[in-house]
């Protein structure tokens, strides 16, 4: 007996609530289409299983994108965070890093609330467990365990930790998503069945403790910076902060860890996937680098609700006894009750080089994927690709035109293209030195740089588009006459280091601008000639990124690349310039010496010495 119940049609079917999710049907019904979003559980919606924090180096620059496209992610930030640093500060501008502290279940229940109030959007509880076809391939259904059948022709899958999820704590494991949620099992044979490639990879978590266990007294107090502008166009209210703390582990710590490695699934090598290179288990710390004695552990709330306390940096899957033991061993930590174990969570994923830039399936026309299932990690990562998923859902179920940013105008473009050209064999994570040309990338220039796309999206509404472009014209024009009034020289010792960009506005315009618009007009006149040569390398890259590279070109005897490069062409053997380019220690000098032989190439005539290349770059 046929037990299939079909739901209406859907333009656009979003799998799973966490932060790509959230921001794929924010997005797609914001711009239109009648969106369903299909949850395990609605009062999981954004919710934050790992580190309640927002953003940092590189991550931080992602969130900021999210914002100048009218993404969510941004607002819940405003409205739920606990503490606020600006990382990096030492360096320029462009390496800057926003990071907030976030209350988890502030978050989370107002992300519920700002989807269940968004126009075009419907909210269903239930696992997906197979996807449909129609006879040329493309996606037509989603069909969920109870048998329900809901017709689409575009799905945006963002499962998260959950296909496949294999919970390990010491030498016990079982079937989860996290934090003993169900696993999803169906979805993952679905995607194979459609012959797309899949691995596996895992993570974890710190065990998380009782605040009032804790000696706050012995640990360093890290306190939080007084900013007027967050990750929004708008300025915010200082709301209540919560301190966080600073704790290290010791050798008594280690030792205990020592005496408890065969018991770590991870060291063991129990899990089949591979973990994150920049955030790993505290076992796998004290292993790898014996010589250290001590590794810094953040103590940072959850929640002004609750009194769990997440030690970042003592990620672990090591059985719950020996948690208890080498925590209670750390400053600080000596009464310290552990509410929730930590564990190690291993997952399956899509190898993402089979993915478009739109996010899109290349071999399954209408299926999209987005976030922890195509290989990063992170929850900011994750939300930048479920917004450009969203955003090309709606597209393609409009009829319209692809929606795509280059690496050289975004993280989220660099991110993405990383993905799709070169893959992955970890957990990939933003850092501001993946992006090649990170001084146009900054976080003050971000409205500047992506705003006006999303307004042709619908993505913004009228006021807050009318608002930045006021914004970009008080900058443009604040620009235009300091040059013409300052000498440049001038203006480059007066928007020096430890200079106040406000108060020399001020002085020599007589108007008082807020401190987002001075920093731009700083960061635009002060590092204006690296601006400009950047500007020519992306013109340049941009005008020559489609030109093919001969099959039968012998890199060895290029003189002017380094050995090392000239070892990576030959291996790699890139096909066009733009593959070329994200060669790692590629840079601009080397990619123009590789244009210009290869344009000669073309032309039948062999390598060129490094004089005559600098002869002819003019000519590009």
């Amino acid at each position: 007996m046929d037990t299939k119940k079909t739901i209406y049609d859907f333009d656009v079917v979003v799998v799973g609530g966490g932060h790509a999710g959230v921001e794929a049907a924010y997005a797609a019904a914001r711009a239109g289409s009648n969106t369903a979003l299909i949850t395990l559980k609605k009062d999981r919606i954004g919710y934050m299983p790992c580190n309640p924090a927002i953003g940092g180096i590189g991550k931080g620059h992602i969130v900021f994108e999210i914002s100048a496209l009218g993404g969510l992610m941004p607002k819940l930030c405003t409205t739920s965070y606990l503490q606020a640093r600006m990382l990096n500060t030492k360096k320029g501008p462009a390496v800057h890093g926003l990071r907030l502290q976030i209350d988890k279940h502030a978050y989370s229940s107002q992300a519920q609330e700002a989807l269940t109030n968004t126009e075009n959007l419907t909210i269903i509880e239930g696992m997906v467990d197979k996807l449909g076809q129609d006879g040329t391939g493309a996606i037509c259904s989603v069909t969920l365990s109870d048998g329900t059948e809901i017709l689409t022709k575009n799905v945006v899958i963002t499962t998260g930790t959950f296909l496949n999820g294999l919970v390990h704590i010491g030498l016990h494991n079982y079937a989860s998503g996290r934090e003993e949620e169900d696993a999803v099992i169906g979805l993952s044979a679905s995607l194979k069945s459609m012959g797309i490639g899949m691995g596996r990879l895992k993570t974890g978590t710190p065990p998380r403790l009782l605040r009032s266990s804790l000696n706050f007294e012995l640990m360093e107090k890290q306190e939080h910076d007084k900013l007027d502008y967050l990750f929004e166009f708008y300025p915010h209210k200082t709301t209540t902060t919560r301190d966080c703390y600073i704790t290290h582990t010791n050798e008594r710590v280690h030792q205990i860890i020592k005496d408890n490695a065969h018991l770590s699934p991870i060291l063991r090598k129990d899990l089949t996937g591979i973990g994150p290179r920049y955030c790993p288990s505290i076992e796998d710390k004290v292993t790898r680098f014996p010589d250290k004695t001590s590794h810094q552990i953040f103590v940072e709330p959850e929640s002004a609700s609750t009194e769990w306390i997440y030690p970042n940096g003592l990620s672990t899957s090591l059985p719950l006894e020996a948690q208890i033991k080498y925590i209670q061993a750390i400053k600080g930590f000596e009464n310290a009750i552990i509410a929730r174990p930590g564990y190690a969570i291993e997952y399956d994923f899509v190898f993402p080089d089979q993915l478009k830039r739109t996010l899109e399936v290349k071999k399954v026309p209408g299926l999209f994927l987005a976030g922890q299932i195509n290989g990063t990690t992170g929850y900011e990562e994750a939300a930048g690709q479920g917004l450009i998923a969203g955003i090309n859902a709606h597209q393609r179920a409009a009829g319209k035109e692809p929606f795509v940013l280059d690496r050289t105008e975004s993280y989220i473009g660099v991110m993405i293209d990383d993905l799709v050209t070169l893959g992955v064999d970890e957990p990939y994570r933003m850092f501001t030195s993946r992006a090649e040309h990170r001084l146009l990338l900054r976080q003050d220039n971000v409205f500047l740089r992506l705003s006006d796309k999303a307004h042709q999206l619908g993505l913004l509404s009228e006021q807050v588009y009318k608002d930045f472009t006021k914004e970009r014209e008080i900058i443009n024009d604040s620009i235009t006459q300091l040059r013409a009034s300052v000498h440049n020289t001038e203006l480059l010792r007066l928007f020096g280091d430890n200079t106040n960009a406000q108060e020399v506005v001020a002085d020599k315009l007589g108007k008082i601008l807020d401190a987002r618009a001075c920093q731009t007009i700083q960061a635009s006149i002060k590092y204006a000639p690296y601006i400009e040569r950047e500007m020519i390398d992306v013109e340049k890259l941009r005008k020559h990124q489609q030109l093919r590279i001969p099959e039968s070109i012998d890199y060895s005897d290029m003189n002017g690349l380094s050995i090392e490069l000239r070892q990576k062409l030959q291996k790699h053997r890139p096909e066009t310039i733009a593959q070329a380019h994200l060669i790692q220690g590629m840079t601009p000098a080397a990619l123009s010496f590789l244009i210009i032989n290869i344009t000669y190439a073309h032309k039948t005539k062999p390598h060129l010495t490094t004089k005559q290349v600098q002869q002819n770059s003019e000519t590009l």
